[in-house]
């Protein structure tokens, strides 16, 4: 199995790396300078610069993003443990899956935006409701992917490990996890990227800090230019996220197949 991962190989793919972005950029700057709309709706690139820089020396882009980062770190944590350990409970057992399948795959379907005013309500605005949101962003993905891996896996491992008597530890160890690895970070990936998308969604409409909040406040004082900082922030950790995720799921699987 290849997995892409992010490399400059040619001045060509730099070249196409950067294309779409710096069309965006000058679309962005032509039409600002046209005047077609007010400042107010569409804010010119210098101006978001000039916001950007405001923030970051005044230390409020740093103290909002070390927030948001950390509410990501915990959250996606706690979610993905726990959608292992339940991907792989369900994959080995029937009757497991049988009795959790129909409350599992039901919840799975609700948007985790849907929760968070039920979230509020119980746990108030704290961190607890932000963590809680970006664990069930994370549980699920990393659960479904975890037990279809686990599904994949040749019943001859399993018939091995019988005829050895196997703990169940040592099974999951030596058994399940190696084999499981491709599938699993794909899910884990994936899951990272919904993490981090449903948390600031969430510091938008409840919390004191994050980088949601950042552009929350901005929506509220009318500054359309912190707005746009917040956005581009958010694409940049995203993306960023994404592509070290990729990294090290390219080097865990040649360390697999090498091994």
């Amino acid at each position: 199995m290849s997995i892409p991962v992010f490399r400059w190989r040619s001045p060509h793919e730099r070249f196409l790396f950067l294309l779409s972005p710096l069309l965006v950029i000058f679309a962005w700057v032509w039409v600002s300078r046209l005047g077609l709309f007010p400042d107010q709706i569409l804010v010119p690139p210098q101006h978001v610069w000039e916001a950007a820089l405001g923030l970051w020396e005044s230390g409020e882009l740093q103290m909002h993003l070390q927030q948001s980062l950390y509410r990501l770190v915990i959250g996606f944590s706690v979610g993905a443990l726990l959608g292992v350990a339940f991907g792989i409970l369900i994959g080995l057992s029937n009757t497991v899956e049988n009795a959790c399948s129909p409350l599992f795959h039901a919840i799975r379907q609700v948007p985790t935006v849907a929760f968070i005013p039920m979230l509020i309500l119980v746990f108030g605005v704290e961190e607890t409701f932000k963590i809680i949101i970006v664990a069930k962003a994370a549980f699920f993905p990393v659960a479904l992917a975890t037990h279809d891996a686990v599904r994949g896996i040749p019943k001859a491992y399993f018939e091995v490990a019988r005829a050895y008597r196997l703990p169940t530890w040592l099974l999951v160890w030596r058994i399940i996890l190696p084999s499981t690895v491709p599938p699993v970070l794909t899910g884990l990936r994936i899951s990272l990227g919904r993490s981090w998308m449903v948390l600031v969604a969430a510091e938008l409409l409840a919390a004191d800090s994050g980088i949601g909040q950042m552009m929350e406040m901005g929506r509220q004082m009318f500054r359309i230019d912190i707005v746009m900082v917040g956005v581009f922030v958010t694409g940049l950790i995203g993306f960023s996220l994404d592509r070290l995720f990729r990294s090290l799921e390219g080097r865990l699987v040649k360390w697999k197949h090498q091994s």
